[in-house]
């Protein structure tokens, strides 16, 4: 289903929707089978890239069901106490999420319901992630913010940042910084 752009200008008391996001050089997020133990090793080591003073700015994460499904995979909980919303039609058990100390709900919609009923409940800066869901949200209209650092590496195929757009989207560069190792991030505003 092809979401409508929805009027670009800001509307009043909705939550500004923001991307953080790694990809391979060639532009994917995982490998086709959701795999991103390639990051670790092509991000040149640890370090948060500027991902903790990015999330510190946030009060809502939103997730799409396969990022969800990866997340609870991990070893523990990374996410704390931030209100986590996923996304899906299909029903989810958050349980296993919750007995980890998650926050966290299922919600489905249009990227516009969502981000305006998230705006009701107080929420007033999301983190938007998974494939689908940034793609989505993108062509809604609704992304404000891109922090995308490249990794130096190419993966050949998997799952991509960006898919097909009904128009240009125009973006701002705000900045853009190198890593030792070769990672490369760059910040856009979307007008």
């Amino acid at each position: 289903m092809t979401e409508k752009p929805n009027d670009s200008r800001p509307q009043p008391n909705l939550p500004e929707c923001s991307v953080f996001v790694g990809v391979s050089l060639d532009g994917f997020l995982a490998k086709p089978d959701g795999d991103l133990n390639w990051m670790d090793e092509a991000a040149g080591g640890a370090g948060d890239h500027g991902y903790e003073a990015f999330i510190a700015g946030i009060d809502t994460l939103v997730w799409g069901r396969k990022t969800f499904e990866k997340v609870m995979a991990f070893d523990k909980w990374y996410h704390g106490k931030k209100r986590v919303v996923v996304l899906s039609h299909q029903p989810l058990d958050l349980g296993p999420a919750r007995a980890r100390g998650a926050v966290v709900e299922h919600r489905s919609g249009t990227p516009q319901d969502i981000v305006s009923q998230l705006g009701a409940s107080g929420a007033r800066h999301l983190y938007i992630d998974g494939g689908q869901t940034i793609q989505n949200f993108l062509r809604a209209g609704l992304i404000r913010r891109l922090i995308i650092s490249q990794l130096p590496v190419l993966i050949g195929q998997g799952i991509p940042l960006f898919g097909s757009l009904p128009h240009d989207v125009k973006l701002r560069h705000v900045a853009t910084r190198t890593f030792p190792g070769g990672m490369v991030q760059s910040e856009y505003q979307i007008p």
